[in-house]
């Protein structure tokens, strides 16, 4: 009796050191797999990017044009972003500004003066190039002439400006400047007249004096 129950007691405690055995084992598992699922979870990469910010660069040149009365001007413009090849979803504004103050020319890439066809976009926006021409240019033209760029996310980037200036067509024997060289031309030529009557005044009085001797001796 005392070996049959020995044998039991045996048993029953094989039996519960097998159960341990397999519990940790299947509990050591599935942490393993937990543990990896953790760790390919945590190795794949973010797809949330921040997007990179504009970086464009408007260029006017040149700093300084002169022109006549009648002729076409082209006032050139060009901007580029080396983070974003494609330029096609940008604005251009044209505006100039003189002793008047500042007037609009061109926006959203369009002309906003009303029965004015002079001003107009030439080139292609896709390749950055937004130059102004001018048609037919005349003396109120003159100012400061800013090209403008508008982003999409709303920021404003703008050129230094070009300043034009326009000169008259006088006609007047052949001389076409600016008043400001005409009148230069005008007040040296009265001094030079001036000049030669000073230096030529006292040979003109000894030629006089002669003429009356001789007229006298005779």
């Amino acid at each position: 009796m005392s070996q049959h129950t020995g044998k039991l007691y045996r048993s029953a405690v094989s039996s519960f050191f097998l159960f341990l055995l397999v519990d940790v084992g299947v509990s050591g598992g599935s942490a393993s797999k937990e543990n990896a699922a953790v760790t390919h979870t945590a190795a794949q990469p973010s797809l949330l990017t921040t997007p990179e910010p504009w970086h464009l660069v408007v260029i006017q040149t040149p700093a300084k044009e002169k022109a006549k009365e009648g002729e076409t001007v082209v006032l050139n413009c060009h901007f580029g972003s080396p983070q974003r090849p494609s330029l096609t979803d940008l604005l251009v504004k044209w505006y100039k500004e003189d002793e008047k103050g500042q007037m609009d020319l061109l926006e959203n890439n369009v002309t906003v003066l009303p029965n004015n066809s002079r001003f107009f976009l030439r080139g292609d926006l896709s390749q950055g190039d937004a130059s102004l021409v001018i048609l037919n240019v005349t003396t109120s033209d003159h100012g400061i002439y800013f090209c403008e760029v508008t982003l999409p996310d709303g920021k404003v980037v703008t050129g230094d400006g070009t300043k034009l200036r326009i000169r008259r067509a006088l006609g007047l024997f052949g001389i076409e400047e600016s008043i400001g060289t005409i009148i230069g031309v005008v007040a040296a030529g009265i001094g030079g007249v001036v000049v030669l009557i000073i230096v030529l005044t006292p040979q003109l009085r000894r030629c006089v004096l002669c003429m009356r001797q001789g007229s006298r001796q005779a």
